[in-house]
């Protein structure tokens, strides 16, 4: 599946149930990074806009650059209050910004989508020579607890190409794209806290897993609620993440 279109029929349960990232990213951000109010981000891949609000809260100029119209959309529907923030009709390997015109190019839930190499030639444009790349992944913690191994394993069973799309098979080219500088990794917990109606809502936005109508659809919503019934308590479930945070220089900072 083209991979801008891959979400266009997941907006809503995307807006409505995929977690958010934790605050505590701007202050890290601020002390190792020297993030200010006055730094311009470049926020590729960016959805509906769940990083860039945070940033927007913080005060920067954000440029949301998403290449999924209906993603787009939703995004200046949710940060219309904004002043501070662009929509932008690009990808990673063509924002269509100026060149040298941010200071942080970040890319939540996105990089594993991108061509690697025009990305991070991309990246170098539009980046001030000292700009950072921050690229950020809510990861499912998938063994801690019975409920997420099972979890994953209805993933694996009924998922359409969950084992292909991953994001963790891309992990391994983040050194490569920010070669030959060294990337350092942060990671902070993070979790949500669903009924069965968010779960199952979690459940279908994403984007390797049968919409409504696709084979094994209703089946694997049955095996969802049997899921959901024996774990549950107080009739609600907890996902967890480890939300990692990959930051680094494409030039050697002097």
């Amino acid at each position: 599946m083209d991979a801008v279109k891959r979400f266009s029929n997941r907006v809503d349960d995307y807006v409505k149930y995929r977690p958010g990232y934790p605050a505590a990213i701007i202050d890290f951000l601020s002390a190792e990074c020297g993030l200010t109010p006055d730094a311009v981000i470049a926020d590729v891949g960016s959805g509906p806009g769940i990083l860039s609000e945070l940033f927007l809260k913080h005060g920067n100029r954000v440029f949301g650059v998403e290449p999924n119209q209906e993603m787009r959309e939703a995004g200046e529907r949710i940060l219309a209050g904004y002043q501070s923030f662009t929509s932008v009709a690009g990808s990673a390997e063509a924002t269509s910004l100026p060149a040298h015109s941010v200071d942080y190019v970040t890319a939540a839930q996105a990089f594993h989508w991108f061509d690697r190499e025009r990305a991070r030639a991309e990246f170098e444009r539009i980046l001030n020579p000292s700009g950072w790349v921050v690229l950020l992944w809510n990861e499912r913690i998938t063994e801690t607890t019975a409920f997420l191994r099972e979890y994953e394993e209805l993933l694996l069973t009924y998922g359409t190409d969950y084992k292909e799309v991953r994001h963790e098979n891309v992990y391994e080219n983040i050194a490569a794209f920010f070669a030959p500088q060294e990337f350092r990794l942060k990671s902070f917990p993070n979790q949500q806290v669903f009924d069965y109606d968010g779960l199952k809502g979690r459940l279908l936005s994403s984007s390797y897993v049968p919409a409504a109508g696709q084979p094994n659809y209703d089946e694997m919503l049955v095996a969802l609620r049997r899921l959901f019934e024996v774990h549950q308590k107080d009739g609600r479930v907890v996902v967890e993440y480890d939300t990692r945070v990959y930051y680094g220089t494409l030039l050697a900072v002097p």
